[in-house]
């Protein structure tokens, strides 16, 4: 490969997160890869409220070695919604399970919607990836904001949904969607190429059982917070759950993002519920195309889990 088609490889991608242990991953996942560009990070409230958000990621950032990348908050509340969290799963920091240091540096005051605007305003259009790691309210404010930015937007790429899987906070709904139905419902609509990484995939990729060892066993700071916080995840999401190790959710996001070759899935067409009060949040997926009505995003259904388990390891070995 030459230079200039190693710098075209090179993808710029803004995170949308709520971290969460699986966000804290995904980030390591992102911070290590050399064709990543991460041009900055928006917190927004989901697993925990935006501004304890914004401070995870914080300590993510610093923890692996990057503290000039910046972290803004975004929306506090959902569009029409009252706040839900997850603290029964990620426990009273979102990141529990490892001895995190306090953020040397603040998140910015900027707000995250308002900056993502900017950032798509001024970069070259189609060339940033947005990656949505939480509920999508900061998303469709975007997009409801700037339908010029929104335009130049080269693809979304979401973690969020369930369908042959059910729900993993109701009988029809996953976590990510139910926080806010009407945020997601915008994003399916606003004619943005998106990919969706659903439970449907995401829950039988079940971290290997020797990970926290051989995490453990490299010595570094990252591997000895991903060790602690699998030890925390897996006691608390077992009780649920009633696996041995668990998946690791937004990491198979970004994941998507660096090996898509190790996925498949199904372009198709998808709604979201938002007025049922027994399937609120639903992903409605017409796998089979029985409505009739274009593809909306591309719907992930399987992986190649222990290739990717053992890349996504190689990647987190590179960080201090």
């Amino acid at each position: 490969m030459t230079k200039s088609q190693q710098i075209s490889a090179v993808r710029s991608l803004i995170i949308d997160t709520d971290p969460g242990h699986d966000d804290a991953f995904a980030l390591f996942l992102a911070l290590a890869s050399p064709n990543i560009n991460i041009l900055g990070i928006s917190a927004i409230s989901g697993n925990i409220p935006v501004m304890a958000s914004a401070e995870n990621a914080r300590r993510v950032v610093e923890i692996a070695g990057f503290p000039e990348m910046e972290v803004r908050p975004g929306a506090v509340m959902p569009l029409m919604r009252a706040a839900r969290y997850a603290h029964d799963i990620h426990g009273k920091t979102g990141i529990d399970g490892y001895d995190w240091p306090m953020p040397a540096n603040p998140p910015l005051s900027e707000d995250s919607i308002d900056w993502m605007i900017r950032t798509l305003l001024t970069h070259p259009a189609k060339s940033v990836t947005l990656l949505a790691l939480g509920p999508l309210t900061n998303v469709a404010l975007m997009l409801r904001r700037s339908p010029a930015a929104a335009s130049r937007v080269r693809n979304i790429v979401m973690m969020g949904g369930g369908f042959f899987e059910g729900g993993n906070v109701s009988p029809a709904a996953e976590f990510n969607i139910l926080v806010d139905p009407e945020a997601a419902a915008v994003v399916f609509t606003a004619g943005v190429p998106l990919t969706v990484m659903p439970i449907d995939c995401t829950q039988s990729a079940l971290m290997p059982v020797d990970w926290k060892d051989r995490l453990a066993a490299l010595g570094t700071r990252t591997g000895d917070a991903c060790a602690g916080m699998i030890s925390f995840f897996e006691q608390h999401g077992n009780r649920k759950f009633g696996t041995r190790t668990r998946p690791l959710h937004d990491a198979l996001a970004m994941a998507w993002i660096l090996w898509p070759e190790l996925f498949s899935g199904k372009d198709c067409y998808v709604a979201i519920e938002t007025g049922s009060t027994l399937t609120l949040g639903m992903t409605v997926v017409d796998w089979w195309g029985s409505t009739g009505l274009p593809a909306n995003c591309h719907w992930v259904r399987s992986c190649a889990m222990e290739k990717i388990y053992e890349l996504m390891f190689d990647s987190l070995a590179k960080l201090p």
